[in-house]
């Protein structure tokens, strides 16, 4: 059983389509890390998986079923995150949330409840930063308590979009390290994406690149190259690898340097939770 089935999937928003013909597999336990320029679809394929978005065309199965809204075996955390106002809520209280629908910070737990919830916060490594209030936990330290909030429920799949947000590059690592180790040790799918590719090298096992609404799916080394990459941003595009790193040029220009645009911005909170689709 694969973790996720597209069978010749077109996505459209509005009058816009934004996949066309879309077929891929996603495995059981692979990290992908999805890439794309700017409304390419990153998030509308995320949500297409969750079932938010139905396909105007084909099929997505996940875990063998057809994708359906409020899936429990699918984590979430979503690109556009929403904190409490009152800051001083503990990240205790902001984790067991979730537990209980969306009455964010006013969580009434049973004990399976928080016998997930700590489980959750155990393993992110999250016990001693649950403790404190919101608004005394950097930026790293907040993505840690939104992964422990996607755990909840003993997830098979993960879809986190662009967790790496604003992060500076040591956080960064240590997001990827954390996701690279979970999906070892929960045997869980995970699909992860972001602006850079450079941040996941090491850590993916196969990239899905987006763009002029098509995909490529493959290692970095069969997806990331000019040929690909020209045919998915409808213009030329060069590949240089240097230093261990991966540079994706346009002209004179980083293609993947460009600001970060989100291509479908959903209003107010997810079902069920922002941890959970």
């Amino acid at each position: 059983m694969n973790a996720v089935e597209l069978r010749n999937v077109s996505l459209t928003l509005g009058d816009r389509t934004i996949l066309t013909g879309i077929g891929l597999d996603i495995a059981m336990g692979e990290f992908i890390g999805v890439l794309g320029p700017n409304g390419s679809g990153k998030t509308t394929l995320m949500r297409a998986i969750l079932g938010l978005v139905p396909p105007s065309h084909g099929s997505i199965h996940v875990l063998g079923r057809p994708a359906t809204r409020g899936n429990p075996a699918i984590g979430y955390m979503p690109q556009a995150r929403h904190f409490a106002s009152d800051l001083r809520l503990s990240g205790r209280d902001f984790v067991a949330s979730v537990s209980n629908g969306h009455r964010l910070g006013l969580p009434v737990q049973g004990r399976t409840a928080r016998a997930e919830m700590e489980h959750a916060l155990r393993l992110v490594g999250a016990q001693e930063l649950a403790r404190r209030p919101l608004a005394e936990l950097s930026g790293g330290e907040r993505q840690r308590l939104l992964l422990a909030q996607a755990l909840i429920g003993k997830p098979q799949l993960l879809l986190l979009d662009e967790p790496l947000i604003s992060l500076d590059p040591h956080r960064q690592q240590e997001v990827v390290d954390l996701v690279r180790t979970l999906k070892a040790d929960l045997g869980i799918a995970v699909l992860f994406s972001a602006h850079d590719v450079n941040a996941l090298l090491g850590a993916i096992d196969k990239v899905l690149y987006l763009g002029s609404g098509q995909a490529a799916l493959g290692t970095s080394d069969e997806v990331i190259t000019g040929p690909v990459l020209s045919r998915l941003y409808g213009s030329h595009i060069d590949v240089v690898r240097a230093g261990g790193r991966i540079f994706v040029m346009s002209g004179s220009c980083c293609a993947e340097a460009e600001e970060h645009r989100h291509e479908s911005a959903p209003t107010g909170r997810q079902p069920r939770h922002s941890g959970h689709a």
